[in-house]
């Protein structure tokens, strides 16, 4: 069900670029299953700099569904989007999902552990023991390279920061305010800061498959992803953030 008077129970945040081919089907589908749910909810769809019709037909799903909103950032920027989301979020738990997953069996799973305060946050792993990623293998590969440099550089002893995350809004909110960089590694920031603050942060392991081609070439984030490793790793290690 839907929350129009009063803050939402859930908030579900979900960055988009370039979406237009699956952005309906796809958020009227998630709405469709939400409101068979008890919880009251809101999904924002946090875009950022789409140059298809991403826009005109998530504008046109806001003013069709009274419990989605839409959000425009005007540039490529995911990390910028995620964050701005979570911070126009007024639900007392975030999901954040990635618009070619929608994984509601990690809702319900995610939101037990919350609900009962076994966890401040909860991260969808796709790289911990009982995962299972469907995806190519060169997009599986770049998960473990990352996760590799982020335990070599800042100390990080989870086993994934990017994609399903759900976590308690009033204790994340500060830890996202914290963070420092944007763009692809702002995820892993903020999973590193919410450990590093003393949360709890449980991993729980997902299925992924790969609905369609990735937005935007992996090979073509590999300099912002350095650039923002050597920054995240200045103000962890020397400054500490």
């Amino acid at each position: 069900m839907t929350s129009e008077t009063s803050d939402p129970h859930v908030s579900i945040v979900i960055p988009v670029f370039n979406e237009a081919g699956i952005l309906h089907d796809v958020v009227v589908s998630l709405v469709r299953q939400l409101d068979d749910l008890a919880w009251t909810y809101q999904v924002i769809l946090a875009e950022n700099g789409s140059t298809d019709d991403t826009i005109a037909i998530g504008e046109a799903l806001a003013a069709e569904l009274p419990g989605v909103t839409m959000l425009s950032g005007g540039e490529p920027n995911y990390g910028r989007a995620l964050r701005e989301g979570i911070l126009h979020a007024t639900g007392r738990y975030v999901i954040c999902d990635e618009i070619d997953l929608i994984d509601l069996d990690f809702y319900h799973r995610a939101m037990a552990l919350l609900e009962s305060d076994q966890a401040d946050m909860v991260i969808g792993s796709k790289a911990m023991e009982g995962a299972h990623d469907t995806r190519p293998m060169l997009r599986r590969l770049a998960t473990r390279v990352i996760n590799g440099m982020l335990r070599v550089a800042v100390d990080f002893h989870g086993t994934d920061t990017h994609g399903l995350k759900a976590f308690h809004r009033d204790r994340l909110v500060p830890v996202v305010e914290s963070c420092v960089v944007d763009k692809d590694l702002f995820a892993s920031e903020f999973v590193i800061r919410a450990g590093r603050a003393g949360l709890r942060v449980v991993d729980i392991p997902v299925e992924v498959a790969e609905k369609r081609r990735p937005a935007i070439n992996l090979l073509r984030r590999v300099p912002h992803v350095l650039t923002d490793l050597a920054k995240l790793t200045y103000v962890i290690r020397f400054k500490k953030g």
